[in-house]
């Protein structure tokens, strides 16, 4: 038994490796570039000890940028949960056109980020834009939507949270077909209606599935950096940045590596507070329930 578990352990050890070459060292070498002034290309770096890290709080974008992100990650993590739960409740009975709703509420995760933006970039564009044409078929006037910051903020807070609701269908579909249904035939026989059911059966027992979608989505919203380079870049100026895209934009076109590292482990340690943060609500919710 001993001489098996000792060849299971063997095991990890490549994915230890992998581990430790593609997340532990990058890590590692973005903390020592985060403490130098080096443009990301010459062999000469500058150390300037905790400078970047203070010049990161002096700036105006990055608190723009960080703005952002909350509003991303916050607000997707709530639309994507609702639209989830929702889609999920409607789905766990079985009635004709139920595979085909299940269907096209996952399908927008099949498609790259990157490709929705630029999809939904034709809807917004200013010229030949779908929303401008069906405008100007009304003798309208085109309106430039992406010239707007909070349209720009919006539309990608929209897109992300179409695209990835499915993503809380499937987690919370998997917890409501895990619910016996024992305990809802006793709340009927007790006379207990459906939305106390819900609130009293269903709520608490999803619990662990609003846990995983919660953290899962607050994390991937915290990191967008795709859809908002597909459909805005950003822009106006730096309206729309996301931290992730300001961290590329301050790497290749300011180029400040090492204030672009002491970004990007600003946001590293922000999103490691808030998911510890959220796991130990969730799991002290579990407990108590």
């Amino acid at each position: 038994m001993k001489k098996r578990n000792r060849r299971m352990n063997l095991l990890y050890i490549p994915a230890l490796l992998l581990i430790g070459l593609f997340v532990v060292y990058p890590f590692a070498q973005a903390i020592k570039v985060s403490f130098f002034k080096w443009n990301g290309y010459a062999q000469d770096m500058k150390f300037i000890g905790i400078k970047n890290y203070l010049d990161v709080f002096q700036d105006k974008n990055f608190w723009t940028a960080f703005r952002n992100t909350l509003i991303y990650g916050i607000g997707s993590t709530i639309l994507q949960n609702i639209i989830g739960l929702a889609v999920a409740l409607l789905v766990d009975t079985k009635y004709s056109g139920n595979k085909f709703i299940r269907t096209i509420t996952y399908m927008p995760i099949m498609i790259s980020g990157l490709i929705m933006g630029y999809i939904m970039y034709y809807f917004l564009s200013f010229n030949n834009g779908v929303f401008n044409d069906i405008i100007a078929a009304f003798g309208l006037e085109p309106i430039d939507w992406l010239r707007n910051p909070a349209i720009g903020v919006a539309a990608i807070l929209l897109v992300n949270s179409w695209q990835y609701a499915g993503n809380c269908m499937i987690i919370y579909l998997a917890g409501l077909q895990n619910i016996p249904k024992v305990y809802y035939e006793a709340a009927a026989i007790d006379g207990v209606g459906k939305l106390a059911s819900f609130k009293h059966i269903t709520i608490p027992l999803l619990m662990p599935s609003i846990s995983s979608a919660v953290i899962l989505n607050l994390i991937g919203g915290l990191k967008l950096y795709d859809v908002v380079i597909s459909l805005t870049n950003g822009g106006p100026g730096h309206a729309s940045q996301s931290v992730m895209t300001y961290v590329s934009n301050r790497y290749f076109q300011a180029e400040k590596a090492g204030y672009a590292s002491a970004i990007g482990i600003c946001i590293f340690l922000f999103i490691l507070l808030v998911s510890t943060i959220g796991n130990a609500y969730f799991d002290r919710k579990e407990v108590e329930l």
